[in-house]
């Protein structure tokens, strides 16, 4: 006995502990002999450990004394005596019984760290704790760091769940307890039903006060502490941790090793550690790859870095491939990432759907989208970001990081739908975007996918890249016409390029037949309810007018298809629409239909989207939008017409809409029937026989926003310094490798002679006044303080001077009164031509505003004596500016909907549609932003900034203030921050904590994906520091500079 007790002086003596780690000690209570300890032990790194181990000893007498064999520190230490007596002292003062009450209170919550499930609990006691006297107390000499842990700082059901638990935690210490519930070394409290410990809660006998507040000496809690540190081992499970954490690392390093030496040998899973292929078995029930998907991934140019453009059919497995080489990115050569994608929703999709993989296996996940998005982004050491953009912003991102002289931190580009490149304006900024990757990098390495490529010759030349292509589909596809009752089957290599397949057998009343000319009743139900089934219509109103006729002639079986899950689907919509519901929906969806289009909002579109793909809607009449966005598939894909609107489709856009044919792993065959008239026959055979078209560049058709844009941010941000150097990097891309196959050498010249002349008559550039006596090629350029700020605030070149004239007049009576004058000041330009104003409710909203308000009309330019001229349907003989008036109306509908935060209410009070008005306030939050960073340039414009800082926030969300910090969260929208909120869950810190199972129970229709969705993305923000720091305007001068010219004019 005598060896044991040296043996145990010998630890105590090396072994250092803090006064936290002995207060844990003693609350656990002196053990017996052979007892198991369960305790909670702090690591260096911060995490907690659960020590439970039961260790075989000699043989002793059962007294604690004995272990000690007499050995007292305090005998031997003088100072050690004296703090014994100082602390017997303590425990006898009223002060001791008020903070042993709170930390009691505290290490019982840390302990038990679980959240209540019953629907009927309230806030009370949490909010009673955290503001009882004895917590302020002691909150006001306490100094709380960053990564302390707070009681406070949970969800109030979680807090409350304690107060429900903490009672049977003396129970479960209780050995008699323990044979009636026992629990298991690695057991939780997490395990335990509600129920069972609210029973054991009534039984357990009660303790008097005398009991709870008996306490030991320090003395008595050292010598415990030696017990315990004899007997305790290190647990089984935490070493598991450790050694699964070892191999993850030790594969990554192969991983890196295996990428640096292009070996064939790919490693555990292409490269990557064995845990990623788990997680896409976990996240996204992907198993095994598709043949082509291991050939695209073992090509010998991805190995080389090469760049790559890889082409399949809709639905082939494209994304899966881009994913994997993003992970070997970021975990084996550890560089950022930025993948581009074309719209806010397809963004929003897949932060979804990555966030999860990002907190499992160490990068952030970071949205540029909207509003959203840190530019430039923070620069870190450890972790590697994945930056998820939209085209715009993800222009805006490169900028930065060629400007910060960072774009070699961009390891991969990843472009979805390449062949978006020749359309329109967005088309042009994408090219830009990636010619100056190109230019600026040569580590940089870039990934376009695309299932509509034709040149890709051109696209290969211009991204120096290789070309992979396969027609595989995982559901074979078969392409129909429907001319009258008859089908006919597309065959290229028939004489008339299609081969009859069948008659429509359907028997149709006279009334039906004029209600459904097409037959569109017989063509869906043969095949819903059971399989899914797309209807893409011309039009918006065509998709409900469509939606609703085919509930009128459905039989009422289908009523009780999944009946239960459609009334709540109605709930959930309803409740989504701040108690609203649209008439025609509340008539379809009971059958399982729905209308999905551009004039639903975001809220709405979401959640039918999530009743599609889990088959309780079966039906969606559609308009061509939903092809190009999220991925939707279905049994069988019907065209309503070959027409959107009134444009005839091209091939490229009717390839999009056939591809959703076809849901793998579920569909044996996919079909697309296409609708037509005899009129229209010739045509169609000609666009589903014909190639794909060409894509072509639109730098040198979009003036503003394209060349003339380019050319600037190559001054800017120092690329080239004069037209020489320009006419080199213009060479280099899309457009300027086209213009060479139209042997126009010369013209490219040309074009960007007129385009800097016409920039340097806007003022946004200026030749250096050392370059008088040069040739015209040779001149150096820069750019000018009105240039720099319109290249920061990414804005269409074609307003900057407008908005400068307006933010300048806006100085000169700034009313702040209320939001409207900043809300007109920030209201985008590109939208008022679209703007057709109702002048009875113009007039109605005018003469709600208020002196000031009104006033704020008059300062811009509208008089009510015009307003009133145009109710009435007098002439106006005075000329106005439309611009400015439609503007004006405009703002009233974005300041009527800050006021009310009611989507529905302000798109009824202005006859609008709800979509109409949601896309209004997205394009204001967006155009906001940009005003901001447009003004952070601008001296003369410091007073902007904290101004527009704050309104960018309100326009983003538009909701009551108490829930803007949830909305913040990637997948929480306004019905469900209300949830949250109402639940307990107030900040992020709330919902990083939660448990998602609780999530579950808590929140109405909250799946389990989407809990553990907003868990990990709460975390990733967290760990991000949130997105409105990037919004923090920069410094503010000491005074205001009055008197400034515009940079055009003073140089």
């Amino acid at each position: 006995m005598e060896d044991s007790g040296s043996v145990i002086r010998r630890r105590v003596s090396t072994r250092k502990r803090s006064r936290r780690s002995l207060r844990e000690t003693a609350a656990a209570g002196p053990l017996e002999p052979g007892q198991e300890q369960e305790r909670e032990e702090e690591g260096t790194d911060g995490r907690r450990r659960r020590r439970s181990e039961s260790l075989e000893l000699p043989e002793y007498d059962g007294s604690e004394e004995d272990m000690f064999d007499g050995y007292d520190s305090f005998a031997e230490n003088s100072f050690l005596a004296q703090v014994d007596v100082l602390e017997q002292k303590y425990m006898q003062s009223p002060e001791h019984g008020i903070i042993e009450k709170l930390y009691s209170k505290s290490t019982e919550t840390r302990e038990f760290d679980v959240i209540a499930t019953d629907s009927d609990l309230t806030e009370v006691k949490t909010r009673d704790y955290c503001n009882s006297p004895e917590t302020l107390r002691l909150q006001e000499n306490v100094t709380i760091e960053p990564g302390d842990d707070l009681l406070c700082d949970v969800p109030c059901s979680q807090a409350l769940y304690i107060e429900k638990v903490k009672d049977s935690s003396n129970d479960l210490n209780n050995p008699s307890a323990k044979e009636s519930y026992p629990l298991s070394s690695h057991q939780t409290l997490n395990d335990i039903p509600v129920e069972q410990l609210q029973e054991k809660k009534n039984s357990s006998p009660k303790h008097t006060e005398s009991d709870l507040n008996r306490r030991r000496s320090l003395k008595d809690r050292l010598k415990s502490a030696m017990t315990g540190n004899a007997k305790a081992q290190t647990p089984k499970f935490s070493k598991r941790k450790q050694l699964k954490e070892a191999i993850l690392s030790e594969e990554i390093n192969v991983a890196k090793k295996t990428l640096e030496s292009s070996s064939d040998d790919l490693g555990p899973f292409y490269s990557l550690p064995s845990k990623v292929r788990d997680l896409f078995v976990q996240y996204k029930g992907i198993k095994k790859l598709y043949d082509w998907q291991h050939t695209c991934l073992t090509l010998t140019c991805l190995q080389q870095r090469k760049n790559l453009i890889y082409s399949l059919p809709t639905s082939g497995g494209k994304t899966l491939v881009a994913e994997i080489l993003m992970l070997q990115e970021l975990l084996c050569r550890q560089k950022n990432v930025l993948m581009i994608l074309p719209y806010v929703a397809i963004v929003q999709e897949k932060i979804s759907s990555l966030s999860n993989f990002g907190i499992e296996l160490g990068f952030f996940v970071e949205e540029y989208a909207g509003s959203k998005g840190r530019v430039p982004p923070i620069k870190r050491r450890g972790k590697k970001s994945l930056y998820i953009a939209t085209i715009e912003k993800g222009h805006g991102l490169v900028n930065s990081l060629i400007e910060e002289g960072r774009i070699n931190e961009l390891g991969l580009v990843v472009v979805d739908e390449l062949h978006m490149i020749g359309e329109g304006s967005r088309g042009a900024i994408l090219e830009i975007t990636l010619a100056k990757i190109l230019y600026t990098s040569k580590t940089t390495q870039i990934i376009g996918m695309s299932a509509t490529l034709n040149n890709v010759e051109e696209l290969q030349e211009f991204l120096n890249a290789e070309y992979y292509t396969s027609k595989f589909r995982p559901v074979e596809l078969k392409e129909y016409l429907k001319i009258n009752d008859t089908i006919y089957e597309v065959d290229i290599k028939a004489e008339k390029g299609y081969t009859f397949s069948r008659l429509l057998k359907c028997k149709y009343s006279d009334h039906l037949k004029k209600m459904d000319p097409d037959h569109l009743v017989a063509l869906v139900t043969e095949v819903i309810p059971n399989y899914s089934c797309l209807v893409f219509c011309p039009t918006k109103k065509n998709c409900e007018n469509v939606a609703d006729m085919i509930c009128k002639f459905l039989n009422k079986d289908y009523l009780k298809h999944r009946e239960k899950e459609k009334c709540d689907f109605l709930k959930n919509l309803k409740n989504v629409s701040n108690g609203s519901l649209c008439p025609v929906l509340k008539r379809t969806v009971p059958f399982g239909i729905a209308y999905h289009h551009s004039g639903l909002t975001s809220d709405e579109r979401k959640v039918l989207e999530e009743a599609y793909a889990t088959g309780v809607l079966c039906l969606l009449t559609c308009t061509s939008t939903l092809a190009a966005g999220v991925n939707l598939p279905a049994r069988r894909v019907i065209l309503r017409a070959p027409y959107i609107a009134t444009q005839f489709l091209k091939r490229n856009q009717y390839q999009q809409m056939i591809g959703r044919a076809g849901r793998a792993g579920i569909d044996t065959v996919g079909e697309s029937i296409l609708i037509l008239q005899e009129k229209d026959k010739h045509l169609v055979l000609n666009l589903v026989n014909s190639p794909l078209e060409n894509c072509y560049s639109h730098l040198g058709q979009e003036i503003t926003k394209g060349i003339q844009s380019l050319l600037l941010s190559l001054i800017g941000l120092k690329i080239a310094k004069n037209l020489e150097g320009i006419y080199h990097f213009m060479c280099a891309t899309f457009f300027g490798i086209q213009q060479k196959r139209l042997s126009e050498e010369k013209s490219l010249w040309e074009i960007c002679r007129k385009a800097l002349a016409s920039l340097m008559e806007k003022g946004l550039l200026q030749k250096r006044s050392v370059c008088k006596n040069e040739e015209e090629s040779q001149c150096e350029l820069q750019i000018t303080k009105l240039g720099q700020a319109s290249l920061k605030g990414t804005l269409d070149l074609a307003y900057c001077g407008t908005l400068y004239k307006d933010l300048k007049k806006g100085l000169e009576g700034l009313v702040l009164e209320s939001y409207l004058h900043l809300i007109y000041l920030t209201t985008p330009y590109d939208m008022v031509s679209q703007c057709r104003p109702d002048w009875m409710i113009y007039l109605r909203q005018f003469d709600h505003l208020n002196s000031g308000e009104q006033k704020v009309a008059a300062i811009v330019g509208v008089s009510e004596s015009f307003i009133t001229k145009k109710a009435s349907g007098q002439a106006i003989k005075k000329d106005v500016d439309r611009n400015i008036v439609n503007r004006l109306y405009l703002s009233l509908v974005l300041f009527t909907l800050l006021k009310e935060t009611n989507v529905w209410r302000v798109s009824e009070k202005f006859n609008m549609s709800r979509g109409y008005v949601q896309n209004l306030l997205n394009g204001a939050a967006s155009f906001c932003s940009c005003v901001l960073h447009f003004c952070e340039e601008l001296e003369e414009f410091w007073v902007y900034r904290a101004l527009l800082t704050e309104l960018t926030k309100k326009l983003s969300y538009c909701v009551k203030a108490d829930l803007v910090p949830l909305m913040e969260i990637t997948g929480v929208l306004e019905s469900r921050a209300k949830q949250l909120y109402d639940a307990g869950y107030k900040t992020v810190t709330h919902l990083a904590n939660a448990d998602p199972e609780v999530l579950i129970r808590t929140i109405n229709h909250l799946s389990r994906r989407q809990a553990k969705q907003i868990v990990s993305s709460a975390k990733d923000f967290l760990s991000i520091g949130g997105p409105w720091r990037r919004m923090a305007p920069q410094r503010v001068p000491q005074k205001a500079k009055s008197g400034i010219l515009p940079p055009s004019a003073g140089g």
